[in-house]
């Protein structure tokens, strides 16, 4: 893992990024989710697509939460909880093959930036399609 973060990323900050651009992912699928079912963004607050980032000094941490499509358990474990599942497999294959590895996006490690700067990453997300 080592590896692969840094040798894609030289600036830690990128992890802002990455994070924000994931945030925005799932934004998009909702809204291409609710063009077929309008009940897939519930009633009230949870209508409102938006991605905030929150800082908190006195606990030195920063949120970032959208009101996007969640993941449910299984895509969790099999999203982040497995990193080869993530694109990192294809990653380490091109990188092995002398592929172009500066495409930043491309192959689905960008929530593993944030381990550049935090040493605990907590991720919460409730799939309407999961208990």
């Amino acid at each position: 893992m080592d590896i692969i973060i840094n040798s894609l990323y030289t600036n830690k900050e990128i992890f802002l990024r990455e994070t924000i651009s994931n945030a925005s992912d799932a934004l998009d699928k909702i809204r291409y989710m609710a063009i077929t079912d309008p009940e897939v963004l519930g009633d009230g607050e949870n209508r409102n697509l938006e991605v905030k980032v929150e800082f908190d000094e006195e606990n030195k941490t920063i949120s970032i939460t959208d009101r996007g499509v969640a993941m449910t358990k299984s895509e969790l474990i099999k999203n982040l909880g497995t990193v080869a599942s993530s694109g990192t497999l294809k990653f380490a294959e091109a990188l092995a093959s002398g592929g172009d590895i500066n495409l930043i996006g491309q192959f689905g490690v960008g929530f593993y930036s944030n381990f550049l700067v935090a040493e605990k990453i907590t991720v919460t997300s409730k799939s309407n399609d999961d208990d």
